[in-house]
């Protein structure tokens, strides 16, 4: 059974940092890209960043890029979304999906939930002072 298990969420002022894990299990992880979703209220849900199987690939969002870091550990069948200098549009609710196969999804362009076939249940971000 495929499982996808985020945590490490919260609510963190401006400018506050937040590391978020996802721990995956039931499936070869290091066969499949990893991505980090959310969805705000109101909004569609967008694909943040991603990381390739095995060779450090990675995508960011213009959004995030330089203010968060995205890693993976395949020993621990782990994802890490690391998150500096948070804003209050970055509340949300943050998602971890797996790919569909291992030649779904690409770390060269926006990950698409198309190409994501397992999903966590979610972690809630909120970003307030």
């Amino acid at each position: 059974q495929v499982q996808l298990v985020e945590s490490g969420g919260g609510l963190v002022q401006p400018g506050g940092s937040l590391r978020l894990s996802c721990a995956a299990s039931g499936f070869t992880f290091d066969y499949h890209i990893i991505a980090w979703f959310r969805q705000a209220p109101g909004k569609e849900r967008e694909g943040v960043s991603c990381i390739s199987s095995s060779d450090g690939m990675t995508y960011y969002a213009d959004s995030v890029k330089s203010r968060f870091t995205i890693s993976r550990d395949n020993a621990k069948n782990t994802v890490y979304l690391q998150m500096n200098s948070l804003k209050p549009e970055d509340t949300a609710v943050y998602y971890c999906a797996a790919s569909r196969s291992p030649r779904s999804g690409s770390t060269y362009y926006a990950p698409s939930e198309a190409d994501f076939g397992f999903w966590g249940q979610g972690t809630q971000v909120t970003v307030s002072s």
